[in-house]
């Protein structure tokens, strides 16, 4: 058998085979699901991103459109939840996590998929995904030039957290979560 740099020639052409099967892998565009179908959604998730915050994103995204955001506008969204609370609903907040206060010293009233406060709405508006995305959209829209900012500065700009470079590493899970749920939905 003949050895090429000590790897026999078998063994070379095997691996030579796994790593174009690997590249293909990879260059393999995402799988799309509708986004108004959630029980579409695959249960393995996309991403890392599981079922619940799947569907969570879909509400996300669909209020964005219907505001009148594209693409880019709904990756904002997304970034935001995933940024504040990992795409779930959660009733509470950075208060309960770790002592976070305001700062004027207060305790921070912060729930649901964009942990916002009490000025955002009354707990009921701020745990429901579609109204809680339609005051972070209604923000957003009022922010001049917001589409020339980074993402993360947009967010922060609308969700005053104290790091305005926080939701930069959502950027890329969320374009790929938005354009996973960006499938072509039966019926047009």
């Amino acid at each position: 058998m003949l050895k090429i740099a000590g790897i026999t020639a078998s063994a070379a052409i095997v691996a030579s085979a796994l790593l174009a099967g690997i590249r293909m892998l990879t260059l393999q565009p995402p799988q799309e699901y509708c986004v108004a179908e959630p029980q579409t959604f695959p249960a393995s998730g996309v991403g890392g991103w599981q079922r619940e915050q799947l569907e969570n994103a879909a509400i996300i995204i669909r209020t964005a459109e219907g505001m009148g955001f594209a693409r880019d506008g709904q990756i904002v969204g997304v970034m935001a939840a995933m940024g504040e609370s990992s795409l779930r609903n959660i009733d509470y907040g950075d208060w309960e996590t770790s002592g976070v206060t305001n700062p004027d010293g207060s305790r921070t009233s912060s729930i649901g998929l964009f942990q916002q406060q009490d000025w955002w709405g009354s707990v009921e508006q701020r745990m429901d995904p579609a109204t809680a995305a339609g005051k972070f959209f209604a923000r957003l829209a009022r922010l001049p030039d917001w589409q020339h900012l980074e993402p993360s500065h947009a967010i922060h700009r609308v969700q005053i957290n104290a790091d305005r470079e926080h939701y930069a590493r959502f950027e890329d899970d969320a374009a790929m979560v938005v354009d996973a749920l960006s499938g072509e939905c039966p019926g047009g």
